[in-house]
């Protein structure tokens, strides 16, 4: 088990790395490039929507050619996409090898997983995802300090140099260290039919797309954070790369410790009474931040504080939402997860891309993008959860 949890570590945290280890040198790219805020963050855009996109085709492309072929595929796409980003000449070459980047990445969220479920059961299948969910979420909250620490060696572009090297180990272990774990007979042919007929019956289902999105929003005010929070707190706030990256991790807590006592929570007090009750606290903390920036009272203590107890609630409310959208097609369980998870990615993609043109490196747009994030999952998750009960 030592050497499947060495791997599968290494996999799991390359993927989280590309995403926040470089949001400290976010201002320091726009300073080289002479971009503006809303074209830096095309670089999270162009990673995050073929990220998201991706793990559509990782998932049957491992259940029929066995677990290794497209983790090897995946890493080589991430790596060369990797070298690319340190070399590229222009903000519009680095956004190209960044969406390259997340098409290898994707592979990184759908297949160790699978290799979990294939060789291990009970105890020890429970410990190790525990292992791999732990280094998938604890990665966000320490990669922009990893990515100061690369920072006081080298520049922004030392930064994808990190990644790539990450991802060759990644590659050699997988090569070297991680056994096939899908037998030959069980392996299953693609069925693009078959997986037509779970979409359609996926998307014309509002219970299933409605809780799908209220997660969704709510991971994309997160991704508006991300995309933003580097120039806020450190051109706006005058933070230094390690205070920002302070900053973002404690900001990251509230969220992820959250998401660890869900599970009791919703025990105790039902699923549906849970979401109800964290989404509308999560719209009430988003637009009391709204009204701080508002008001000119944005400082890093009031922002924080805000986002901390948002983001609480929002640990809540995402692996919940995903839970309960998954109630009712056990029966394409697999297919349900895939399509939540991109439009989830797609959806974060969007909103960036949509409120990117109002960010001017101060709190105000950034709060303002999070609180209609907030509003839109309020509004999603009271109609949803109504429908829901109304079945019921």
């Amino acid at each position: 088990m030592l050497r499947f949890a060495l791997v599968l570590g290494v996999l799991a945290l390359t993927s989280p790395l590309a995403i926040d280890m470089y949001l400290p040198a976010l201002p320091q790219l726009a300073s080289d490039f002479g971009a503006t805020e809303a074209a830096i963050q095309a670089t999270l855009i162009g990673y995050f929507i073929p990220f998201g996109l991706a793990q559509l085709f990782y998932g049957p492309m491992a259940d029929a050619t066995g677990r290794r072929l497209p983790l090897v595929i995946g890493l080589c796409i991430f790596l060369i996409g990797s070298i690319g980003a340190a070399f590229a000449p222009s903000l519009p070459v680095l956004v190209a090898w960044r969406a390259l980047q997340g098409l290898g990445g994707a592979c990184l969220m759908v297949i160790p997983r699978a290799v979990i479920r294939d060789r291990y059961t009970g105890a020890e299948a429970t410990r190790l995802m525990a292992m791999v969910m732990l280094v998938i979420s604890i990665s966000p909250m320490l990669a922009p300090l990893f990515g100061t620490l690369v920072l006081t060696f080298g520049n922004w572009r030392a930064i994808f140099a990190t990644l790539a090297l990450l991802s060759l180990v990644g590659l050699l272990l997988t090569i070297f260290m991680l056994p096939e774990t899908l037998e030959r007979p069980a392996r299953r042919k693609v069925s693009v039919s078959a997986m037509a007929r779970g979409a359609k019956v996926l998307f014309t289902d509002p219970v299933f797309m409605g809780l799908t999105l209220v997660g969704g929003f709510g991971m994309a005010s997160f991704f508006v954070f991300i995309a933003s929070a580097s120039f806020v707190y450190m051109s706006s706030f005058g933070l230094s790369e390690a205070q920002f990256s302070i900053a973002f991790a404690c900001n990251a807590v509230g969220f992820f410790a959250a998401s660890q006592v869900a599970a009791g929570l919703a025990t105790r007090i039902g699923m549906s009474r849970m979401v109800r009750l964290a989404v509308t606290g999560f719209f009430a903390f988003t637009l009391l931040l709204f009204v701080i920036a508002l008001a000119g009272m944005a400082t890093v203590w009031t922002m924080g504080a805000c986002l901390i107890i948002a983001n609480s609630f929002l640990g809540l409310v995402i692996p919940t939402t995903m839970v309960l959208a998954l109630d009712e097609h056990g029966d394409i369980a697999g297919l349900a997860s895939s399509i939540g998870g991109t439009l989830q990615m797609v959806a974060g993609g969007l909103m960036i891309a949509l409120t990117g043109p109002f960010f001017d490196g101060t709190a105000l747009p950034m709060a303002g993008a999070i609180a209609v994030c907030g509003l839109i999952a309020f509004l999603l998750a009271t109609l949803v959860l109504r429908r829901r009960e109304a079945i019921a």
